[in-house]
């Protein structure tokens, strides 16, 4: 029934005023870290490799990355030859205020992982799924490492469904989790309602299937998304994992969502934070708004915060009147928090 579903609910992203922002065997785990990557990487001293100034193709191809460097950057993007750290906003189109040094940092920081030789990146599927469908190869779980043993979250970056913005959209807010001590994975997914709900779906199950290897405490996890990837996120709480073709696993304890405008209220919703600008062309701050009190009506947490003047995709919001909503959406997220 979901697949029938989501193509129609889809159909009204980019209309009416753009008011959206748009269990088979898994893949097997390398070695587990061995200390918490929020005491590591460019910030604990090492050398910064990369610049503003250097090219996102030496990014993909530095051999430290191995084969997945192609997926840091929009796998779904014609990426110029000379296109560099700090100009990649100009292939993130619909997202506004990215930040050339979180870019770099981000750019050093899972370089600095990976040389340490920390596992950065985990396939979700098996190598004989992606030889039955190719378009899984482009799919995978960037973690961004917490403390060990710390609860997990998974950030979806938006772009339309027709790319994967997660330098900006879901990298920063990864990095920023880790910091915090939360173990948080970033995933990069098939571009497509459906296939992208499937991969969140089998991102869940992996983490679940995988806690003790990856060191995570799966209850009370929480789902993070910008634009399409919060539709992602609300409808994986809403349907759960099973609706995706996954087993029946735990439903979130907080969802996070930025910039979408998604309407429709199931009643399954988990405990939900929404944030949104008034200046947003894409997500109308009035359709979030509405949502919002339709969950709390049926007694489920529910709060969001509408900035005024913001376009949309704005990210982090660092120095724009957003700044500091990433704070709050962390704190709902603790509050509904099983004690």
């Amino acid at each position: 029934m979901i697949k029938k579903l989501l193509p129609l609910l889809i159909i009204g992203i980019f209309t009416l005023g753009m008011a959206g922002c748009s269990s088979s065997g898994h893949a097997s785990l390398a070695p587990t870290q061995t200390e918490s990557a929020k005491n590591k990487g460019v910030t604990g001293g090492n050398e910064t490799v990369f610049t503003a100034d250097t090219k996102v193709w030496d990014v993909i191809n530095d051999p430290v990355f191995e084969d997945y460097g192609r997926l840091i950057f929009p796998a779904d993007r014609q990426i110029s030859d000379d296109l560099t750290l700090g100009d990649v906003e100009d292939i993130l189109i619909w997202y506004s205020y990215v930040s050339p040094d979180r870019t770099v940092e981000i750019a050093n920081y899972l370089r600095e992982q990976a040389a340490s030789g920390e596992q950065i990146f985990y396939d979700i599927y098996t190598e004989a799924e992606k030889r039955a469908d190719p378009a899984k190869e482009d799919t995978g779980l960037f973690f961004f490492r917490g403390l060990p043993g710390a609860k997990f979250a998974i950030t979806n970056a938006g772009g339309g469904f027709a790319y994967v913005a997660a330098m900006h959209d879901s990298f920063p807010h990864a990095l920023e989790l880790s910091k915090r001590g939360y173990n948080a994975f970033a995933l990069i997914y098939r571009p497509g309602a459906q296939t992208a709900c499937e991969d969140l779906a089998r991102a869940v199950a992996f983490i679940h299937e995988k806690a003790e290897e990856l060191e995570v405490d799966v209850s009370d996890y929480s789902l993070w998304g910008g634009s399409a990837g919060a539709r992602m996120a609300a409808w994986l709480g809403s349907y759960g994992t099973a609706a995706f073709g996954e087993a029946d696993y735990p439903r979130p304890g907080a969802v996070i969502m930025q910039y979408t405008g998604l309407s429709e209220v199931t009643g399954a919703e988990p405990p939900t934070y929404a944030c949104v600008g008034t200046s947003d062309g894409i997500a109308y701050y009035g359709t979030m708004e509405e949502r919002i009190r339709r969950i709390r009506q049926q007694g489920t947490d529910a709060e969001i915060e509408v900035f005024d003047g913001l376009p949309h995709g704005f990210g982090l919001g660092e120095g724009t009147v957003a700044e500091g909503w990433f704070d709050n959406a962390v704190r709902f997220w603790e509050n509904n928090m099983v004690k």
